[in-house]
């Protein structure tokens, strides 16, 4: 290679070299929303929850309405006496467009936490096509599910594994 080549090689890597970008930290950037630095952020719903809504003291049912549904182990169908209250919520929420909920799925500790996952999941989907029938809109409905991770009643018995079986129906903002 001839000596000219190889001063202009060298010279396209120095160039090349001085305009690499610098790693300059973001002050605006929120780790807990875009992950670290080194890769995706897989912590499931992420620090600030953006786009879900926040939950709101607000019941528009005026306290006479549950919400919660409960299911029995291992299911996801809904039980008949809760098909009355699933109803309701549909009413209000078609009747009332402004108004948004989160169905929040969750399962007891029995099962691995992948299935109480999917479990969680199906249990707010179930809930989900209910109102979808029944007149609410779909964009004012979103689901999460926790799985075993937000029991209601700690303990390793029949009692406290029924409360953990639930959708909570929250209204958000």
């Amino acid at each position: 290679m001839s000596p000219y080549k190889i001063l202009v090689v060298s010279l396209s890597f120095a160039l090349l070299a001085g305009c690499a970008s610098q790693d300059i930290p973001d002050p605006d950037r929120d780790d807990s929303v875009y992950g670290s630095e080194d890769g995706a952020n897989t912590d499931g719903m992420g620090g600030s929850g953006l786009g879900d809504g926040e939950a709101i003291d607000y019941d528009p049912t005026g306290g006479e309405l549950t919400n919660i549904i409960y299911f029995e182990f291992d299911s996801s169908e809904l039980r008949p006496d809760d098909a009355d209250v699933v109803a309701r919520h549909a009413m209000q929420l078609a009747n009332s467009s402004h108004l948004s909920v989160r169905l929040e799925g969750h399962a007891d500790e029995r099962g691995s936490r992948e299935y109480n996952i999917g479990l969680g999941e199906r249990r707010s989907q179930t809930v989900r096509r209910l109102l979808l029938i029944q007149g609410a809109s779909a964009s004012q409905i979103s689901t999460v599910s926790f799985g075993e991770e937000r029991p209601a009643a700690m303990g390793s018995d029949e009692d406290s594994w029924a409360q953990n079986r639930r959708v909570e129906i929250k209204y958000t903002n």
